[in-house]
């Protein structure tokens, strides 16, 4: 019995594949021994006759006793049993006593009645990766090596070939016959891998950076949008030629709540905080190997048309990868709007040195309470990630009802320099 894990102390039989008297050629399945980590095959390596059985199916042995004697036909096997269970005796004599007769170790000299009984009859292989057992009732399948490895040659599932070998074993006639079985369905697993752009490298380097030092809560609110709806397009098919974008005023109401709330337009630099008296709102932009910021500057002084115009050409340079390190530097706050991608909700991580992102979801249509009625409503979700050593809860909380409010009454958030 081999020691087939550091933790294994000894194994169970789980099936013969072969009786006392059959022949067996080399690589060809003599059982199954189930350890403390999975049910490996058991395969000899060398031909000959089965003279002895040491351990039956179902039983226990422990490592190192003979699980098995292999020799010519009509070889005398009982001096080399004897051999073995004297150096059992002798290398621990009070375990023996109390375990069963069960002989301990083979050793790999040759007995001199039976000589290539001595020598080990087979060696452990665990079965292929695509091998699943299937055919036994237990969740084993049982198939021959062969078959196992033209399995996975072929990408074939193993645990879905029928066998019509001993005991329905699987054997490789069943391989090179197998058309996939109907309803069942053949995959090859594969893969692709590919370098780490140095823009990828930076991205996880300064977003894991974030998330592991910096310590962020989370505050969600919900938005009912149509005012903002009714607005834009009452400023896009009157008001203005230039089309604005619901971006545009998150951008704009986001601007002016940071003005009205400056414990959030903050950086935190270690041994002191920087209260930003500027505004320079950055703008996360999707793009081939990950993602760009580029930053609206001034925000809050700058009208809705201007913010669209300015987002717009950001947005395309940083596709084109035609920006310059002085249009992703100098945030102060970030905005990251899945919306337009089907997503209602999400947090996102801080981009540093910001203390704060806002994480925007799509927009909604679902009953709303109304004046005391459930009447139809399109809502908005987003999410404030905050550096708690600089943002506390309540500070957070209150940019985001101001926020609110200037989404949810538009006319607070636009007057005619504003557009």
């Amino acid at each position: 019995m081999p020691k087939l894990s550091d933790t294994m102390t000894d194994g169970v039989v789980a099936e013969w594949h072969k009786k006392v008297g059959d022949d067996v050629e080399s690589g060809e399945l003599l059982a199954e021994i189930e350890t403390d980590k999975a049910t490996m095959e058991f395969e000899s390596f060398q031909d000959g006759v089965l003279l002895y059985i040491g351990v039956e199916k179902g039983a226990t042995a422990p490592v190192d006793s003979v699980l098995c004697i292999l020799g010519e036909k009509g070889e005398d096997y009982k001096a080399l049993l004897k051999e073995a269970e004297s150096a059992a005796v002798a290398a621990s004599p009070k375990e023996e006593k109390k375990t069963t007769p069960a002989p301990a170790a083979v050793k790999e000299t040759p007995a001199p009645v039976a000589a290539k009984a001595a020598a080990p009859a087979a060696v452990m292989s665990a079965p292929a990766p695509v091998a699943a057992p299937s055919s036994n009732g237990n969740g084993r399948v049982i198939a021959s090596p062969l078959a196992k490895r033209l399995a996975e040659e072929r990408g074939i599932n193993i645990s879905f070939v029928p066998g019509s070998g001993d005991s329905g074993r699987v054997v490789k006639r069943d391989i090179e016959n197998y058309n996939g079985g109907g309803s069942t369905f053949v995959g090859k697993e594969s893969f692709t891998e590919v370098a780490v752009s140095q823009m990828r490298k930076v991205i996880a380097s300064r977003l894991a950076e974030s998330k592991f030092t910096s310590p962020h809560f989370y505050l969600t609110i919900e938005i009912d949008m149509d005012e903002a709806i009714e607005a834009r397009k009452k400023i896009n098919g009157m008001i203005t030629p230039e089309k604005i974008s619901f971006n545009d005023l998150i951008v704009k109401a986001v601007a002016k709540s940071l003005r009205k709330h400056p414990a959030v337009n903050t950086s935190w630099l270690g041994d002191r905080i920087r209260y930003n008296d500027h505004i320079h709102i950055g703008v996360a932009v999707a793009v081939e190997d990950g993602l760009l910021v580029p930053v609206v500057r001034f925000a809050d002084g700058k009208r809705l048309t201007q913010i669209g115009a300015e987002v717009k050409d950001l947005a395309a340079r940083a596709k084109a990868k035609k920006l310059q390190p002085a249009d992703w530097e100098g945030n102060t706050f970030t905005i990251s709007n899945l919306g337009m991608f089907g997503i209602d909700e999400f947090t996102a991580i801080i981009n540093p040195p910001d203390a704060c992102i806002m994480a925007v979801g799509g927009i909604a249509e679902k009953p709303v309470v109304k004046n005391g009625q459930i009447v139809p409503g399109n809502i908005m979700k987003v999410t404030l990630s905050c550096d708690h050593r600089v943002v506390d809860g309540a500070v957070g909380s209150a940019f985001l009802n101001t926020f609110r409010d200037y989404m949810e009454s538009p006319v607070l958030l636009l007057g005619e320099a504003s557009i």
